[in-house]
């Protein structure tokens, strides 16, 4: 079976519409394609048979199933020709190390579109640090790598984190603003002043939730600095759990406390809004059923 492409005339059910497009496909045949990941309604998997499709949408027949296996707990979060976005597990590289070249983020993504597709390529954007999970996004040629890395802040409408921090974080909101830098330890640090080699660094963030020791926050980054959210929860005395890098002295759930939670991106080809959103991760929730 090869990847099939099919273009939306008129308003229907996805399911009808399958069963009209794919002959030789039953109904039981087509739900076993939405079950395992082989069906992308413009460039998103959808599982759900009864999905509302609109004139000019594109539909794609993947050759190949998804699978938990395969992408090693990766999920695709949205594809198309030119981008990828998915959800990085905690505890995984985004790109290849000397200590560890096989079981990265891009290397499992460049291996699942190779399986589609022998002739595509996989091209770095921007990463996440090992032990934050969220979403992070791909390129899948090097002319939207370029154009992507070169104009992030302005196809990049949002970039919203949540984070599980040390103590009651008093105000309810607020923006923290500062300068960092990063020293000869590789360690960045926060300056309230501009000095020689540092970047400014805006982060608002909001109180979701708090517990008698540790507050749930939602941070949303106008500026993207390397570590830009644990040094700037470090320097008002609320480190980020399990970053003992950045003042951490607990670490209850075995993993950083940071998740990469909403990307609002402009797509720089289509110039669509798109918006690729993950949960809040269901250990961070569960610290704070019992809140005071």
């Amino acid at each position: 079976m090869k990847n099939i492409s099919l273009k939306v005339k008129e308003n229907d059910e996805l399911m009808k519409f399958l069963i009209e497009n794919l002959p030789g496909k039953n109904r039981n045949n087509i739900k076993s394609l939405l079950k395992n990941g082989q069906i992308l309604v413009n460039g998103v998997r959808t599982s759900q048979f009864n999905h509302k499709l609109v004139i000019n949408d594109e539909v794609l027949v993947s050759a190949s199933r998804i699978t938990e296996e395969n992408l090693q707990g990766i999920k695709i979060v949205y594809e198309d020709d030119d981008i990828v976005a998915i959800e990085k597990p905690e505890g995984m590289l985004s790109i290849a190390t000397d200590k560890e070249r096989e079981k990265t983020a891009y290397n499992i993504v460049k291996e699942y579109i190779k399986a589609k597709n022998p002739n595509e390529k996989l091209f770095i954007v921007h990463r996440l640090d090992r032990g934050t999970s969220g979403v992070m996004i791909f390129a899948k040629t090097e002319g939207m790598q370029q154009v992507l890395q070169t104009n992030w802040q302005n196809f990049v409408k949002e970039r919203k984190y949540v984070a599980v921090v040390e103590g009651r974080v008093e105000k309810d909101r607020d923006t923290l603003i500062s300068y960092l830098k990063e020293n000869s330890a590789m360690v960045t640090f926060s300056s309230p002043t501009e000095i020689e080699g540092s970047k400014k660094a805006i982060t608002h963030y909001e109180v979701l939730k708090r517990s008698r020791g540790y507050s749930l926050v939602e941070a949303d980054i106008e500026t993207g600095r390397k570590n830009q959210i644990r040094v700037h929860m470090q320097s008002i005395g609320h480190s980020i759990i399990g970053d003992k890098k950045y003042g951490a002295k607990t670490n209850p759930l075995r993993r950083l406390g940071l998740h990469a939670r909403t990307i609002v991106f402009k797509h720089p080809r289509t110039n669509k809004i798109l918006s690729f959103e993950t949960k809040i991760p269901t250990r961070f929730s569960a610290m704070f059923k019992v809140s005071k």
